[in-house]
């Protein structure tokens, strides 16, 4: 009976980790695909501006 107790949690912590990434990769695209696609560029285009920025100033 012991070898039940031990293999309980791993067996419970798998089962919600594959429904975890059933979830995941169910959201994944849809309606709203196309608006995080553009916050993402939004936000990578703020990061590379912030870099270019500060690139000029690190050289002095």
């Amino acid at each position: 009976m012991e070898y039940v107790a031990a293999l309980l949690p791993p067996v419970v912590m798998a089962i919600f980790f594959i429904g975890l990434v059933r979830v995941i990769v169910k959201t994944q695209g849809g309606a709203a695909k196309a608006k995080e696609d553009a916050a993402v560029d939004a936000a990578l285009e703020r990061a590379a501006g912030a870099r270019g920025a500060a690139a000029p100033n690190a050289d002095c």
